[in-house]
């Protein structure tokens, strides 16, 4: 009988913990929906799309910020695969609403600003495991946080770590698209530390590129179409060379794909590495190994998640890049924020290439 009333006082007690935790978390959401994939009007908007279930060692994060990244637009595209229908989405940030037992034992308190990358991030609230929460400084705004956390720590491993140490402070990078969104983050840091960065923008972001810090800047005149024909409209390649007096550079930082893969593969430097991370401008296609051979080059296609592999990787990365906004170091810039309403308009914008920093929904 003792056992018994102990078993059905611990369950009303669990029962309790979760009211107290759920009360003010509605059943359904207004959430952003992809339900077949396709161009940017497969993102749909859903009034009563059923709000994740809080999971152990999760939380329950109210959104106030959505960052919108390149990422999702392959994920809607069908790209890269994910199960059907999806919340889009895998980056934001707002305040903790509801707190598991598990993750109120590490001092995660309803009310903390966090931000935060797992998927489904185009809604009101999101089911974020504890262990992948980013404090967020008293010091920094939430639209800021949230633009740090896939644009900012892609940009940290991408100049921290993905180039394997092939660079050295004081030899060149090559940076595509510095006026954009991640690699106006890259260019800053790649400066921080200590690296010679030469970056290219299409001269209608000539303002963005110029406040960035970059040693050298390639301007691109502005073509007819999409951004991404700009690449050829100057001889980028000629000019890193007579940059680097003929040497070429130790690392190139690509996020632009299809437009830039032979501009960077020809401006690497003897055991220069070309970094690959983005498909701006549709995917890098398939190139023979053998094309690498001139110069004992290294490419690499890494992604954040193999960068952030457990949380003490995860809090080193942010830890930095959140300490270097609080000193001044970084600057950015939240250049647009759509209302979640006008979901497939994000997107279309960031696409186009209209994009002078880091593009929001508004939750």
């Amino acid at each position: 009988m003792f056992v018994a009333f102990q078993a059905t006082a611990r369950q009303t007690a669990v029962k309790t913990v979760q009211l107290r935790f759920m009360s003010s978390v509605p059943a359904t959401m207004k959430a952003a929906v992809v339900r077949e994939t396709g161009d940017a009007h497969a993102l749909k908007v859903e009034t009563d799309f059923p709000t994740p279930k809080m999971g152990p060692g999760q939380v329950i994060v109210k959104n106030q910020y959505s960052g919108i990244n390149f990422i999702d637009t392959y994920h809607r595209k069908g790209l890269y695969a994910r199960d059907l229908p999806f919340v889009g989405g895998q980056e934001g940030g707002g305040t903790v609403a509801a707190v598991s037992d598990e993750a109120a034992a590490q001092g995660i308190k309803v009310g903390d600003r966090v931000a935060y990358s797992v998927f489904g991030s185009y809604a009101e609230y999101t089911a974020v495991p504890a262990d992948k929460l980013l404090p967020v400084p008293d010091s920094i705004g939430l639209d800021v946080a949230t633009s740090c956390v896939v644009q900012g720590m892609t940009a940290h491993y991408l100049t921290t770590s993905a180039h394997a140490d092939l660079i050295k402070p004081g030899e060149w990078c090559l940076i595509h698209g510095v006026a954009g969104g991640t690699c106006q983050w890259a260019a800053q840091m790649a400066k921080i530390l200590g690296y010679k960065v030469i970056g290219t923008a299409p001269k209608g972001k000539k303002d963005i590129a110029e406040s960035l810090g970059c040693d050298e800047l390639i301007l691109l005149d502005e073509v007819a179409g999409t951004s991404y024909e700009d690449y050829e409209s100057v001889d980028i390649v000629s000019k890193v060379k007579e940059i680097t007096n003929g040497q070429g550079v130790k690392c190139v930082i690509d996020g632009i794909g299809k437009a830039t893969v032979d501009i960077s593969i020809d401006s690497l430097a003897r055991r220069g590495i070309f970094v690959s991370f983005g498909n701006a401008s549709g995917a890098v296609p398939a190139f023979p190994v053998l094309r690498l051979i001139g110069k004992s080059a290294y490419v690499t296609r890494p992604k954040l998640l193999d960068y952030t592999v457990d949380r003490e990787e995860l809090v080193w990365r942010s830890g930095e890049v959140f300490g270097w906004l609080a000193e001044g170091k970084l600057k950015v810039t939240v250049d647009t924020t759509f209302p979640l309403d006008q979901a497939a308009e994000g997107h279309l914008y960031l696409e186009a290439g209209k994009s002078k920093g880091k593009v929001l929904y508004k939750i």
